[in-house]
C-alpha cells in the first residue's frame, strides 16, 4: 500500500512538472508576440505607418513588396480619416493551435474606432505575421450582435 502511494505521488510530480513546463513556454512565446505588437504600436502611434509595417513584416520574406506598400497606403490614410491616435485595446486572443495565434485589437482615434488584427505563425522556432488586417466595421458588428434575431 505504501508503495502505491509513492508511485502515484511521483506520477503526480511528473504531471504537474510538465505542466509548468508548457504553461512556461506558452507564456514566453505569448510574451515575445506581445512585444511584437507593442513595437507596432509605438511606431504607429508617432505616425510612421510605414515604419510600423515594415517591422511587423520584416519577420516574414514571403510577403510581396508591393502588396506591403499598399497595405501602408491604405493604413495611413485610414488613420488620417480617424483622427489622432488615443491608445488601444485588446478585443480577442485566440489560440488555433501553439503555433498559429490571432490578435485582435481596437485602436482609438479621435474619430472613430479601428480593428487592427494579427495573426501570427510559428513555422519553425521564430514567430512570424501571417496575416495583418485592419477596419472599421466593429461598430456595425457590434451593433448588429444586439439586434432581436441573435439574441433568440
Amino acid at each position: 500500500m505504501n508503495r502505491m502511494i509513492k508511485y502515484y505521488f511521483i506520477i503526480l510530480i511528473f504531471f504537474l512538472s510538465s505542466c509548468k513546463i508548457k504553461s512556461t513556454q506558452s507564456a514566453n512565446e505569448d510574451l515575445e508576440i506581445q512585444k511584437i505588437i507593442a513595437i507596432f504600436f509605438e511606431k504607429y502611434k508617432a505616425n510612421n505607418t510605414s515604419e510600423a509595417i515594415d517591422f511587423l513584416f520584416d519577420s516574414n520574406s514571403n510577403i510581396n513588396k508591393s502588396q506591403i506598400q499598399n497595405l501602408k497606403d491604405k493604413l495611413s490614410s485610414a488613420g488620417l480619416l480617424a483622427g489622432k491616435f488615443n491608445g488601444y485595446e485588446q478585443i480577442t486572443t485566440q489560440k488555433a493551435s501553439p503555433s498559429l495565434i490571432y490578435y485582435s485589437f481596437l485602436v482609438k482615434h479621435d474619430i472613430q474606432p479601428i480593428r487592427f488584427n494579427f495573426m501570427f505563425y510559428k513555422p519553425k522556432d521564430k514567430w512570424e505575421i501571417y496575416k495583418f488586417k485592419f477596419d472599421d466595421q466593429v461598430d456595425k458588428e457590434l451593433e448588429e450582435s444586439g439586434k432581436v434575431y441573435f439574441l433568440k
